[in-house]
């Protein structure tokens, strides 16, 4: 079991960047794939990123690629999404997410097990 911890949200304007940072507790950290999901004011959760168990693969949702980045640190237990050239519909509520058996399935949200409480991301225009 991991339980997760987010951290970084905040008010930026548009063009501007924010570092998400996600906490996880337990010591088989490296066994779990790890995702970012968003949710905006009335809509559903989507997926924004994720990244392998040893970080060498990474998957972006279209909306975000190339100006967000997913990484981490198995060493610190820490997953960090690094979002640049925000925009206002970048606005959500942002949650770490993690599972040991995704993999394919990696934009799924019902594939993942274990959620952070989230963290809030407001892009002014």
């Amino acid at each position: 079991q991991v339980q997760l911890v987010e951290s970084g949200g905040g008010l930026v304007q548009a063009g501007g960047s924010l570092r998400l940072s996600c906490a996880a507790s337990g010591r088989t950290f490296s066994s779990y794939f790890m995702g970012w999901f968003r949710q905006a004011p009335g809509k559903e959760r989507e997926f924004v990123a994720a990244i392998s168990r040893s970080g060498g693969r990474t998957y972006y949702a279209d909306s975000v690629k190339g100006r967000f980045t997913i990484s981490r640190d198995n060493a610190k237990n820490t997953v960090t999404l690094q979002m640049n050239s925000l925009k206002p519909e970048d606005t959500a509520v942002y949650y770490c997410a993690a599972d040991l058996f995704v993999s394919t399935s990696y934009g799924v949200q019902d594939e993942y097990d274990y959620w952070g409480q989230g963290t809030q991301v407001t892009v002014s225009s």
